[in-house]
């Protein structure tokens, strides 16, 4: 995931925490709207232009349709690491469907998909985690994920299931490069073959 928008949503799951248990996972939705919001919506020169005129500011109401459509990109192969566009071609799939999930902005993959498709916990655990770890590829190569954030979204996605979050790991271990035990002390888990497999299927299943 790219470090500003995963430093992002970090701190939104932190304040989401701080909010009334039944009202967390509203506060998040509305935290991480608002800021892909603010993205979409400000200007290249914004940031240095600092307060600007009048005049200006009801010129880009008037252009923050076009603003919005020419900020928000299609990824294209090229923007992948070459460890991706191989992932993607074993599994038979295409930029295309990264499209489906994940538009560019800046530099940045931002997510498209709310709904995970699934109610089981345990599942959604493993989605989080192999969604997690797509991103991570896309950018880095690395298909892996960090087993706290995944902790984290869950909370907020109110699929958390704190005496079996362990266990979820365990038993989709497979899915998993050389996993054992889960450690909040070494939270890093890298996909296996088979996990890569499952990635691909959720990928299809997202569409």
């Amino acid at each position: 995931m790219a470090e500003k928008l995963k430093q992002k949503i970090m701190e939104f799951v932190a304040l989401a925490k701080e909010c009334p248990e039944n009202l967390q996972e509203k506060c998040f939705e509305l935290l991480l709207s608002d800021y892909l919001n603010s993205l979409r919506q400000k200007s290249p020169g914004e940031a240095e232009a600092g307060k600007g005129k009048k005049g200006d500011a009801d010129e880009e109401k008037k252009n923050v349709g076009e603003k919005k459509t020419a900020r928000q990109e299609d990824i294209l192969e090229t923007d992948l690491h070459v460890k991706a566009r191989q992932f993607l071609k074993k599994v038979g799939l295409t930029v295309s469907h990264i499209n489906q999930l994940f538009y560019k902005e800046e530099g940045n993959f931002l997510p498209l998909y709310d709904d995970l498709k699934t109610t089981k916990a345990s599942e959604s655990q493993i989605r989080i985690a192999l969604l997690h770890s797509l991103l991570n590829g896309l950018h880095k190569g690395d298909f892996e994920f960090n087993g706290e954030s995944v902790r984290d979204e869950a909370q907020v996605r109110k699929c958390y299931d704190a005496p079996n979050f362990t266990a979820h790991f365990k038993n989709n271990k497979d899915l998993f490069e050389g996993f054992t035990n889960y450690s909040k002390a070494s939270p890093i888990i890298r996909l296996s073959t088979d996990g890569k497999a499952k990635l691909a299927e959720i990928i299809k299943d997202l569409q």
